[in-house]
């Protein structure tokens, strides 16, 4: 899976790409910038975004209005250290837009919990190729 890391903290993003190391081949893409991660989305579409809210010059909520406008159709994991109810807010609107909302947890995220939201995105992923037209019965 390709997997887009976006997150204003350098150490987070080291932590959070050893982790997905540790549970498989992924292509990990880190961003620190959610202008740069837009121009990634167009460019490159990757299957699931882990995105933090808490970021300077664009924060997570302009990054997925936005990443919804483009149409960004894979999924997304919401990632921060705001509070709880901040968090599930910004699902519901980012599932408003349009956008596929895996799940919006708390800092710090362990790897089980990981473990669960790639396999959730890996078989999302997985499932539009199976009706596909040439797919069928296969």
């Amino acid at each position: 899976m390709r997997i887009l890391l976006l997150d204003d903290d350098a150490f987070m993003l080291e932590l959070l790409a050893d982790m997905i190391a540790e549970l498989g081949d992924h292509t990990v893409l880190r961003e620190t910038d959610g202008r740069r991660a837009l121009i990634e989305l167009r460019l490159r579409p990757p299957d699931l975004v882990v995105c933090d809210l808490s970021m300077p010059v664009m924060d997570g909520i302009d990054f997925l209005r936005l990443a919804a406008a483009q149409q960004y159709q894979g999924c997304v994991v919401l990632l921060s250290g705001v509070d709880g109810a901040v968090l599930k807010t910004a699902a519901r609107l980012a599932e408003a837009q349009g956008l596929t909302i895996l799940d919006a947890c708390p800092k710090p995220l362990s790897t089980k919990a990981l473990a669960v939201l790639l396999a959730r995105a890996a078989a999302r992923c997985a499932a539009p190729a199976a009706v596909l037209p040439g797919n069928l019965g296969k």
